[in-house]
């Protein structure tokens, strides 16, 4: 079949250099199909093992500990002339950005997936993101000799993730159960499994013959519905030629108009090189993706998947040379216009970096020391750099934790390994709350924040301790009162004095706070009403319950002065005094913060949410269909802040994993009684 688009071999006969993201739900399979990979190709002498630690991938403590990929994993392979790089992927929702900021530069995707329906959800997120995306992507089924769903059942029920058809191109063999080979529904030849071998061609056995046949069939009507021609061959019942359903298949495929799926058992090393064949044959290359990326015209561009910082090698930027060369020394450009030099150009297999030579278009590579290059960025050799391309969107916070220092020594390396941490893994962010005055780090689940901590430590030496969020109350007033404010002090020489009176009313939720002044015949001399008001807002940082108080007007109505001893801080000292002495006869009250919660979830789940936010004492203010998403439902719902802490835990255990949500502040409300009480005990309790 003729090779076009950018599929043909480079003009100097140079092998191909393409990127693919193995992606899919947590435990489908993924890093050990890495590892069969590898091995079938001769990248490595055995396939390691993930269960026993021994995996290229999943290398680093904090994977290997919890026995999960918590970041990319690459390697290199070499296939019939061809190169490729593996991006393995993680497949927890938790450690999903990684995977979203490398496939932007990916030539193709491979989607492992099990047979199983409770894991639909999940791959529909993948699968939408694909989608959305324009990146081809093939549909793996892993471990097919464990799946209890008859494969002419199993397409369907898989069906609901993809927008996109699933088009079946192998039925499996089966003896006694056991799936012993497959056929290949677009040449239509069968093939046997052998161990540690490759597969062996033969004949078609008569038990599948007419499943083939039915199967095949179906797989050239999905084709026909984008090709009038081969819908003509159909409907006239004429023999369709195996180059042309290679031809379609592959047209299709690179047009995202359909989803091919393929089968095997990544342990047992099954469909391996059915999978890399259909890789070398239809992915596209490079320029493809360049031109997706919209940097066909830039002399030099590459792409940065990856950020991370060795313990000996400093910073590397892991990226995809999308046109031109990147060499060691290569003054390179991002997108604030610095110039940064690339000290090494590496290949990376799982963490380790391999020096190598200058890293041409369609390879991937890691470059040294760019300092000032983030994740995300798109980077090129020439001056005034290259058109960015356009990556994945910053996923918001749902999970967050206060920090604390061991050791007050670390605080200026605190910050420095902070920076750090959150170059590597950019779904991290770091905030200082000015209410709780509480460095917080926040993140996309429990365990993503847990190995972040974990990885403070290893990489950076910074041990912190792990507080719960502080809720940032408020306090306000429901009645109001007059009061008079005097600070009198003599200690030799000129003393001190002030002396106000003011009023106390509350305002209107949400108002804020307002300072005014009604002084007649200058008994408090105009210079020193700005110290009133300071003295006022001075005590609102700290009311009577101990919180900030909110909603308040304060109007200055009389006072006196000394024409010695009165002064700016005389003035300030009284205001306080007067306000202290005045807003605990107001009727405090406490305010609790109130969130605008968005969650979305499966629609099946909805019921199970809505009894979750009733429990939170959250007030569901309606749901309907998530735009954009089959089978997903969003629930608008206001819930106190002190509820939120480990929402997403709970959202995700009744969604098998894929639930999520967005929060911002809605307004203030009062908290009285027993809750409003265990607030003030534990304010009291902390401040001892």
């Amino acid at each position: 079949m003729a090779q076009s688009d950018g599929h043909k071999a480079g003009a100097n006969g140079s092998a191909r250099s393409r990127c693919i993201a193995l992606v899919g739900p947590y435990l489908s399979g993924k890093t050990t199909l890495l590892e069969a990979i590898l091995a079938r190709t001769g990248a490595i002498l055995r396939p390691g093992s993930v269960s026993e630690k021994t995996s290229v991938g999943d290398a680093s403590p904090e994977a290997r500990d919890h026995g999960m990929s918590v970041s990319l994993n690459v390697a290199d392979i070499s296939f019939l002339g061809d190169n490729f790089t593996f991006v393995d992927c993680p497949g927890s929702i938790e450690f999903q950005y990684e995977g979203a900021l490398a496939l932007t530069a990916c030539d193709a995707a491979v989607v492992v997936c099990e047979a199983d329906a409770r894991r639909v959800p999940a791959l529909q997120i993948i699968l939408k993101q694909l989608e959305d995306r324009g990146i081809p992507h093939f549909l793996f089924i892993n471990k097919v000799d464990e799946s209890a769903v008859p494969l002419r059942e199993l397409i369907p029920l898989l069906q609901p993730a993809s927008a996109r058809p699933l088009v079946l191109r192998q039925i499996p063999i089966w003896e006694n159960g056991v799936a012993t080979g497959f056929v290949d529904l677009a040449s239509e030849r069968a093939f046997v499994y052998r161990a540690n071998a490759p597969s062996e061609i033969v004949e078609l056995p008569a038990a599948v013959s007419e499943r083939e046949k039915e199967a095949r069939f179906h797989m050239l009507e999905q084709l026909a519905d984008h090709d009038d021609e081969l819908m003509e061959q159909l409907l006239s019942d004429i023999p369709t030629s195996r180059d042309k359903v290679f031809q379609d298949l592959t047209q299709e495929f690179r047009d995202g108009l359909i989803c091919p799926v393929l089968l095997g058992s990544a342990r047992d090393n099954h469909g391996v090189f059915r999978l890399l064949k259909a890789l070398r044959h239809e992915a596209p290359t490079v320029e493809v993706t360049a031109r997706r990326l919209k940097l066909e015209n830039a002399k030099s561009a590459a792409y940065v998947m990856k950020t991370l910082h060795t313990a000996h090698g400093g910073k590397l930027s892991l990226a995809r040379v999308l046109t031109g060369e990147f060499g060691d020394g290569t003054v390179v450009t991002g997108p604030e216009g610095r110039d940064e030099r690339a000290a090494g150009v590496f290949a990376l297999r799982g963490e380790e970096p391999i020096k190598r030579g200058t890293a041409k278009a369609g390879e991937t590579v890691a470059l040294g020391r760019l300092e000032s290059i983030k994740s995300g960025d798109t980077i090129s050799a020439e001056k005034g750099g290259a058109v960015q391309a356009k990556g994945s969107p910053a996923l918001p916070p749902v999970f967050g934790i206060g920090l604390g220092l061991k050791d007050r020594k670390d605080e200026v390396k605190l910050t420095a390994a902070l920076g750090k941490l959150l170059e590597d893994d950019p779904s991290l962010s770091v905030e200082m709350n000015n209410d709780t005055h509480q460095m917080l780090l926040l993140g996309q689940g429990e365990m993503h924040l847990r190995v972040s901590l974990e990885r403070l430590q290893r990489k950076f030496g910074v041990a912190v301790e792990r507080q719960p969020r502080h809720v940032p109350y408020k306090e306000t007033i429901r009645a109001g009162t007059q009061v008079r404010g005097r600070h009198k002090k003599q200690s030799g020489g000129h003393g001190q004095f002030g002396d106000v009176v003011l009023d106390i009313q509350p305002r209107p939720r949400g108002a804020g706070f307002e300072f005014n002044e009604k002084i007649t015949g200058g008994v408090v001399p105009r210079q020193f009403i700005p110290s009133v008001e300071i003295g006022v807002k001075d005590y609102l940082q700290h009311g009577p319950l101990g919180f900030p108080v909110v909603d308040v007007a304060v109007t200055l109505l009389d006072g006196s002065y000394h024409t010695v001893d009165s002064s700016d801080m005389a003035f300030r000292q009284a205001a306080r005094i007067g306000m202290s002495d005045g807003l605990p006869k107001c009727s405090p009250v406490l305010l609790e913060p109130v969130m605008a919660v968005e969650i979305a979830v499966p629609s099946e789940a909805t019921a199970r949410i809505n009894a979750i936010i009733a429990q939170r004492r959250g007030q569901i203010l309606g749901f309907d269909a998530r735009e954009g998403w089959s089978g997903w439902d969003v629930v608008q719902a206001q819930m106190p802040a002190s509820e939120m802490e480990n929402l997403i835990v709970d959202l995700r255990s009744a969604t098998s994993g894929v639930g999520t949500y967005t929060a911002h502040f809605d307004h203030l409300a009062e908290l009285t009684g027993r809750l409003a009480d265990q607030v003030l005990a534990a304010h009291r309790q902390a401040a001892e």
